[in-house]
């Protein structure tokens, strides 16, 4: 029999036949990845085939679950979708929260993997009577969120919903998958879905998974509830990640107009839902007006913060997405960054990686490099057209920033690469390496590239534990440090935004996934678990051609200092980068190139 939270199993599909398969699942590999990305990454290097094309047939798609999906411990329905990125031809894994996890977990599976192509565009059922492929020749082109709603209407009850949209049918290189509004976004996930000619996948629940000690499991959901009510989430719940705009504006770490200035002078507007609606409050800011607050499923901590633009549509805003469409393309007016983003989601695509495209063809046109004198900072018409361009690839503009900043810079050329705000081919979140350093090494060393969430070394120089400006040693250290709980977090899976309510994450994580599994797991182990993660990436990202010029950040950052309103200069020399690199390879033993030995390889039990 499995462990408790496991089936034991993850099943196997290939959609060019249309036939699956069950593959099991040792209790030593569960153990040793847990679930989530981790398990996910396992079972990329199991079933991959070397130097695959990313939307060839021949590269699988995981969904992945964890031990902790269907009890009742708050944050818990989150699964993991993982793949090879067609941005950066190295490992994805994007987290999403939704109905789906538990649906998709209580088929019977631990993940469901997805190989070949179908014959014509399909939707994928999984539930108790197997597996089988339908015809959505009628879903092409509809939203996601138009697929859910009509799949589930013509499907009947029970069944739960991730699809593509337009974007991802042609092919754009950062379009995502989405489920109940949310969205495994970044990396180019639904580019994967839609090359397999799937449209959506659906799956309705036909099992049970026990836990080893079900009190334990109840307690425990009950103490984390309490916890997630209080002050480490607050934030959250409040203000939501919008309020992270003056924040970061008032330390100089927003990036603005693709990285030429740290800081916005619109920052107050677009943060204004957010510092004007503490409390609850209802309030129109410039044709935005907060309308509700909202949570994940099974989560507790309420971080949605839904707003309306104009008499329209409801539309999420967090700090990201604003970010992204915002001082990143110049944008000031909320209601067009939330139009914006509402876009994105109708399209199917990754706000960051739209945003930070967009940014880098604003100033390539700025330059003279692009033809496109109505593609200007600050434009937001011109920001909605190039998201219509790029999810219709209806022009050989939209066409070219489909493919991302990195291959479009490639093609430009211009000496345009140098600002190319990406780094592996994954376009950066809002966060200013030259004033935040430690955060500077974990964009540069990550190995899904340029993304917050699995590197999440911003904490240490939001702490004023750290000098932020002055990289070093203990800068590396905390790099490690968060890296690794993001590892354990994304793997279990558990929400990033529940980390402040544990005081001792590793143990306290370990007593959660003994009551689930049966495990005697220690602290300890889980600390060796995810350094285990954190490298069988990297071996797997080796495999798949990395080399050490990828651990890297973008030009701009390292030659073009910044003027602070303190009157210091904030800098990001290559050197110092060099060195927290080199530390950074030490701490993690690798050798000065980056690269494990033979002996840590054969540890990963990845052969």
């Amino acid at each position: 029999m499995p462990a408790g939270g496991y089936f034991g199993r993850a099943l196997v599909v290939d959609v060019t036949s249309g036939t699956s398969r069950s593959q099991p699942l040792p209790d030593g590999v569960l153990r040793g990845y847990i679930g989530g990305s981790g398990l996910g990454t396992w079972l990329l290097y199991q079933m991959g085939t070397p130097g695959a094309d990313p939307l060839g047939p021949a590269a699988p798609l995981a969904f992945v679950f964890s031990p902790l999906v269907g009890t009742p411990l708050t944050t818990s329905a989150k699964f993991a979708v993982v793949a090879k990125s067609p941005l950066t031809g190295m490992l994805t894994d994007a987290l999403a929260s939704s109905q789906f996890a538990i649906a998709g977990k209580l088929t019977g599976h631990d993940a469901i993997v997805i190989d070949g192509r179908a014959p014509e565009l399909s939707v994928l059922l999984v539930d108790g009577d197997g597996t089988r492929l339908i015809t959505a020749a009628h879903l092409t082109g509809l939203t996601a969120a138009d697929t859910d709603r009509r799949l589930r209407s013509e499907l009947g009850r029970g069944w739960r919903v991730a699809a593509i949209g337009p974007a991802g049918e042609r092919g754009v290189r950062y379009a995502t998958i989405s489920h109940d509004g949310r969205h495994a976004g970044r990396g180019g996930l639904g580019a994967v879905m839609g090359a397999k000619n799937l449209k959506a996948i659906a799956v309705r629940a036909a099992a049970k998974v026990a836990t080893a000690d079900p009190a334990a499991v109840l307690a425990a959901a009950r103490d984390l509830r309490e916890r997630s009510f209080g002050p480490a989430t607050a934030k959250y719940r409040e203000l939501g990640t919008l309020a992270n705009l003056l924040a970061f504006n008032a330390i100089s770490a927003l990036p603005s107009r693709n990285f030429q200035s740290a800081t916005f002078d619109g920052t107050a507007e677009l943060a204004g839902g957010a510092a004007g609606n503490a409390g609850g409050a209802a309030e129109d800011i410039d044709g935005m007006r907060r309308v509700a607050r909202s949570s994940c499923a099974s989560c507790t901590i309420g971080c949605e913060h839904i707003y309306r633009v104009g008499k329209g549509r409801k539309v999420r805003a967090e700090y990201e997405n604003v970010f992204a469409l915002g001082p990143m393309c110049g944008v000031s007016e909320p209601g067009a960054v939330l139009a914006a983003s509402a876009r994105c989601d109708d399209l199917g695509i990754d706000t960051i990686s739209a945003g930070g495209t967009i940014a880098w063809a604003m100033e390539c046109a700025q330059r003279g490099l692009i033809d496109a004198p109505w593609l200007r900072f600050g434009d937001a018409d011109a920001l909605l057209r190039a998201l219509d361009e790029i999810g219709a690839r209806s022009t050989p503009l939209g066409s070219l920033l489909a493919e991302g900043s990195r291959r479009a810079s490639a093609t430009v050329g211009g000496g345009s690469g140098a600002f190319a705000p990406h780094v592996k081919g994954l376009e950066m979140p809002g966060y200013e390496p030259r004033t935040l350093h430690a955060m500077a090494l974990g964009l540069a060393v990550n190995a899904r590239g340029a993304d917050h969430n699995r590197s999440g070394a911003y904490e240490a120089d939001l702490s004023g534990d750290l000098v932020r400006l002055d990289g070093g040693e203990a800068h590396v250290t905390a790099a490690v440090e968060t890296e690794d709980r993001a590892a354990v977090m994304d793997s279990l899976i558990l929400c990033k935004f529940l980390r402040g309510v544990f005081t001792d994450p590793f143990t306290e994580w370990a007593a959660l996934l003994s009551g689930v599994t049966g495990w005697d797991v220690t602290g300890r182990e889980l600390r060796d678990t995810a350094r285990r993660i954190v490298m069988a990436k990297r071996v797997y990202n080796i495999r798949e051609g990395w080399q050490p010029a990828d651990d890297w950040l973008p030009d701009r950052l390292l030659n073009e200092p910044l003027s602070l309103p303190s009157g210091r200069v904030a800098a990001l020399t290559a050197d110092r980068l060099r060195a927290m690199i080199g530390s950074y390879y030490a701490m993690r033993g690798l050798d000065p190139q980056g690269r494990p030995d033979r002996t840590a390889v054969d540890d990963l039990g990845l052969a």
